[in-house]
């Protein structure tokens, strides 16, 4: 896809209406038989982890619970953990706990140092997570530390996946936000149901670094926008 049909589908996705596939519930039971650990039945539903309960990372979480996701949730601050905890989400006191837990983890961190931080540190990802799981990292960083991270969970036998999100708190609260990944395509296929539970469009965009760096573009395309916007009111009044 070059970037030209990447900005049309872009303009397309911005313009579409996310709704709750009556047929979504299935795809996440299906996800169970790529995923299932050594002794569990295939109709076992997979266990997600979900670390970073910030503005974006919290309703993520909540569109998750509430679609009957079996979630485990960590947050530097652990009473950010209570409201979702109350709602049914298990609670580990580290990322590395929560990715040995869990099938598949997502991780939405503040900042490109918090998610190396997060994933390869002290009782960090890295530690806890091994083949037969995945790393879903939906953080805005930069192209290296995608790379970095990448490097550190395929060390383990672990699949990565980078997809930074195009949207802010409203749509992540809508279910309306839009994935922009990229790394292991089978990762990328098993995952999809749930990032259908969080947002309205995803793309994958090949190699790890490639999801990163169309979050760059994506930014700065909506930056000209607003201030083409902005300007025209100016000139309007």
């Amino acid at each position: 896809m070059n970037c030209s049909q990447f900005a049309t589908t872009m303009r397309s996705a911005f313009s579409l209406h996310h709704f709750n596939s009556p047929r979504l519930s299935r795809h996440v039971s299906n996800v169970s038989a790529s995923l299932q650990p050594q002794g569990q039945g295939t109709d076992t539903p997979p266990r997600i982890g979900f670390l970073g309960l910030g503005i974006m990372g919290t309703p993520m979480a909540l569109n998750l619970i509430k679609a009957g996701v079996d979630l485990t949730v960590w947050n530097r601050t652990k009473s950010k953990c209570d409201p979702l905890i109350s709602l049914g989400a298990k609670y580990k006191p580290s990322p590395e706990e929560v990715a040995a837990s869990c099938d598949l983890t997502f991780a939405m961190l503040a900042d490109p140092q918090s998610a190396v931080d997060v994933a390869c540190g002290k009782h960090g990802v890295a530690n806890g997570i091994g083949p037969g799981k995945g790393y879903v990292d939906v953080s805005t960083v930069d192209v290296d530390t995608s790379k970095l991270i990448n490097g550190h969970i395929k060390s383990t036998g672990a699949l990565f996946l980078e997809a930074p999100v195009s949207g802010s708190k409203k749509p992540a609260e809508d279910g309306q936000l839009i994935f922009l990944t990229a790394g292991d395509r089978n990762l990328y296929e098993t995952v999809a149901p749930f990032l259908d539970i969080m947002g309205k469009s995803k793309f994958y965009l090949g190699d790890v670094g490639n999801g990163a760096a169309m979050k760059l573009v994506v930014n700065m395309i909506m930056g000209r926008s607003f201030k083409t916007r902005l300007l025209f009111f100016f000139y309007s009044v």
